[in-house]
Parts: structure tokens; sequence; C-alpha cells
């Protein structure tokens, strides 16, 4: 008998002062019987920086051949691409095939550091891919605010992000390891 995920809600506001956006998302997060807390943190991070109304939670761990997140166009052309964790060459390059943009968002500390030294040279050409390194220390905090029924806050504010519950603020350490030409972090 396979194992079913485990329903979490969020509600979600949002003030990201960066891009002007001010919104409250009701989330329904599904973790998948392999995932850990510390990761579906991750992916309310992911959320809350790139939040958008076409913004989705695919299925990710489940399926092969969708990310964690993405957003598509109203022509069903995929806009935003969002990974997390260390997903292989071949897997990037297909992204970056299919998706105007590609977010990587990779967590482990040194695991990280270790797989971004090794592929980082075959991914230097792609124009469309972003790859951003959350600490060690923020991913573990983040899994410190989980609960089955969550009310988080997200600010954003010249290129900080906090994520805070009733009791925790987690002030969000991103390095980016890759970034488009045009993008100043």
């Amino acid at each position: 008998m396979a194992l079913k995920a485990t329903i979490f809600k969020a509600d979600l506001q949002i003030a990201d002062m960066d891009r002007h956006y001010y919104q409250t998302h009701a989330l329904t997060l599904a973790r998948h019987p392999s995932e850990t807390d510390e990761r579906m943190m991750v992916r309310v991070l992911a959320f809350a920086r790139h939040a958008h109304e076409a913004l989705v939670f695919a299925k990710g761990l489940s399926e092969s051949d969708e990310p964690d997140l993405w957003q598509k166009d109203l022509t069903g052309a995929i806009e935003l691409w969002i990974e997390l964790g260390q997903p292989d060459e071949k897997r990037i390059l297909k992204a970056c095939g299919r998706a105007q943009q590609v977010v990587i968002y990779t967590y482990s500390g040194h695991g990280a550091d270790i797989w971004w030294n090794q592929i980082a040279s075959k991914l230097e050409r792609l124009k469309n891919l972003t790859v951003i390194s959350l600490s060690a220390s923020t991913s573990q905090a983040l899994a410190g605010l989980v609960q089955r029924s969550m009310r988080l806050q997200c600010t954003i504010q010249d290129g900080h992000l906090w994520l805070a519950d009733d009791k925790e603020n987690v002030p969000a350490e991103l390095a980016w390891l890759k970034a488009p030409p045009e993008a100043f972090h």
C-alpha cells in the first residue's frame, strides 16, 4: 500500500516591497512521504519570493516531468520553472529548454557546494538559469516553523527575505551561485 501525502495548510501574507506585491495566499501543501519539513518550507519560501497569481505547486517529487513550482501563461507556455535540491544536468537542460526562466534553490549546505562545483561549468551557457543557495541554518530554521496549520508572514525588501510566524522570525540567507546577466542582487 502506497503512503499518502500529508496535507498542510498555510495562510501566507506577502509584503514584497521590491516588486510591490502585497497579497495573502491560502496554500494547501501536500508533503510527499519522502519530503522533509525542511524541503517543504523551502518550497514555501520559493513560492513567497516568486509569488504571482499564476504560480502553483506542481507535482515535483511524484512526477519526473514537473518541477516543484511553476508558472504558466494563458497559452500553457511555461514562464517560470522552480526546482529544489540538486537536480542533475540533464533535468536542468530540459527545464531550460521548456521554460522562459528556471530557478533552482539548493539548500543542503556543504552537499550543495559539492554539487554546484561539479556542475557549474556545464551550465555556464544557460542564460535563463538562476541558481540560489539557501544556507543550511536558514533551511533548518524554516523547518522549525512547520505546523499542520500555519499563519506565515513574508517580507521582502532590498533583496532580503524574512519568513515569520507569531513566534519566530527567520531571515533567509540567500547566495546567488548563478544569475541571469541582467539580474542585480
